[in-house]
């Protein structure tokens, strides 16, 4: 199930988004700033949850492993943003 959970969040991050905003407190670490979720949610919403992820789990302190993950995340969504315009 959490397998499932994973690949429903990468076909559509911004609805894994709204759903962890409404019923859990992943975005907890985030209270302070409001504009890196807005932003995130806008541009580079898997890269968001990637990120809320490392900071929760790592406590803000990204080793070379954890920025390999997070660049990983950033060219997919870039990739998913620029697959549409060749398509075109």
């Amino acid at each position: 199930m959490p397998c499932l959970l994973a690949i429903l969040a990468i076909a559509f991050p911004r609805v894994a988004i709204v759903l962890l905003w409404l019923f859990t407190n992943f975005f907890h670490v985030l209270h302070n700033n409001l504009l890196i979720p807005i932003v995130g949610f806008i541009l580079l919403p898997l890269t968001l949850i990637v990120y809320t992820y490392m900071l929760t789990a790592y406590g803000g302190h990204f080793g070379p492993g954890q920025l390999v993950i997070l660049f990983i995340a950033a060219l997919l969504d870039l990739g998913l943003v620029g697959g549409g315009v060749r398509r075109r």
